[in-house]
């Protein structure tokens, strides 16, 4: 799909956006929204995410990780042109079978349920440490689920730099 005419606007849903484009609307999942995973291993998408996925991709994910330290949740249907771009690259390309061996490890579909519920695969729940608190943090389209306590490490562990606001200032940021 092809779009010209970029403007973006704000949403009253706290963590959405839209982004017009031409004459399309692309829903975007921005902004961290922190909840729980259960003891069954269950995570609530938080209302303003689910209700944006749910409207405008439906209820198929596909849970994974590339890291195991944290989980991506994709709409399948995004998750879909991920395998479709992954499709254009020779089958034996090095960066292709380490992407695919990790998403696959530690990937599982599912359904989102009415509540917006969905499980954790168990290897990637242990791997990263999905207990408790969690930030759920819009990335476009899709979640990336974080146990809160390793992510704040992270942020800490981890500070923007020189070097990392000039990469971002060579796209206008």
């Amino acid at each position: 799909m092809e779009f010209s005419g970029t403007k973006w606007s704000g949403s009253a849903t706290g963590g959405l956006g839209v982004e017009r484009r031409g004459s399309g609307e692309v829903q975007l999942l921005r902004g961290n929204h922190p909840a729980r995973v259960d003891e069954k291993g269950r995570l609530k998408i938080p209302t303003g995410f689910f209700e944006l996925i749910e409207t405008n991709y439906g209820s198929d994910i596909f849970v994974t990780s590339v890291s195991g330290d944290n989980a991506r949740i994709y709409p399948m249907n995004v998750w879909s042109e991920v395998e479709k771009r992954l499709g254009s690259m020779p089958d034996s390309h090095p960066a292709k079978v380490k992407f695919l061996n990790r998403v696959h490890f530690f990937g599982q579909t599912g359904v989102l349920d009415k509540q917006g519920r969905l499980v954790i695969p168990a290897l990637l729940r242990e791997s990263a440490q999905m207990k408790g608190s969690v930030a759920v943090l819009g990335k476009f389209n899709f979640l990336e689920v974080w146990n809160q306590e390793y992510f704040l490490e992270k942020l800490n562990r981890e500070p923007m730099t020189d070097d990392d606001q000039r990469a971002l200032s060579d796209f206008g940021i």
